[in-house]
């Protein structure tokens, strides 16, 4: 089921098209300005790595590289090895902190995994 993009002759807007097939007839009219001059133009489209390429490409964690940081899909893996090194088991609390980053939330503070740590 394809998404065709079209640009408008009049008005140049793109606008999407979705057809249950490729042969399907589509007459397309422009969802802005309602002229049906439409050019069809190429669509981008995305690239989505693995966690294992991504972790692949970046490198050891006990040996970062540069810009290693940058990528939020990286925080907490030397955490993660470094519980793994020592044979524990991460908190469940720690392993949500960095679900949560490499989803793009901001973790709440460590301070508060450990009651009545104080702030440095």
């Amino acid at each position: 089921m394809p998404v065709y993009e079209y640009r408008c002759a009049s008005c140049q807007r793109k606008s999407s098209f979705f057809v249950k097939s490729i042969n399907a007839p589509l007459s397309p009219v422009c969802s802005s300005c309602g002229s049906r001059e439409m050019n069809r133009v190429f669509s981008s489209f995305a690239y989505h790595k693995s966690l294992a390429t991504v972790h692949e490409e970046s490198g050891d964690p006990d040996k970062p590289g540069e810009g290693y940081y940058n990528d939020p899909r990286n925080i907490g893996r030397w955490t993660e090895k470094k519980f793994q090194d020592l044979g524990m088991e991460m908190p469940s609390q720690v392993q949500d902190m960095i679900e949560a980053a490499r989803d793009g939330a901001m973790p709440e503070s460590v301070k508060d995994l450990q009651p009545g740590l104080t702030e440095v």
